[in-house]
C-alpha cells in the first residue's frame, strides 16, 4: 500500500506506550497494535482524530504518501 503508517515513531517522539495510547484512544491494545506495525487497512477519522489528539500531532505525522517503487526498496 501507498500509505505508511508512522504511529511508532510519534510514539517514541512522545514517550507513549502502546497500553497508555490505547487507554487514551479508547481502542482496543490488538487493534492499536495493528495500526501501529502497518497491517490495517483502514482507519477511522474518530480514532485518527483521537491518537492525533492524544498525540499532539497532526494527521500528517502519522500518515505518509510513498510511492509504490519507493516502498518496495524499502
Amino acid at each position: 500500500m501507498a500509505i505508511r503508517i508512522n504511529l511508532d515513531v510519534m510514539m517514541a517522539k512522545r514517550k507513549k506506550g502502546l497500553t497508555e495510547l490505547a487507554k487514551e484512544v479508547d481502542i482496543t491494545l490488538a487493534n492499536l497494535s495493528i495500526l501501529k506495525n502497518g497491517k490495517a487497512k483502514a482507519v477511522r477519522l474518530e480514532t485518527l482524530n483521537a491518537i492525533c489528539k492524544a498525540l499532539q500531532c497532526q494527521p500528517g505525522d502519522i500518515l505518509e504518501y510513498v510511492e509504490e517503487d519507493e516502498e518496495n526498496v524499502e
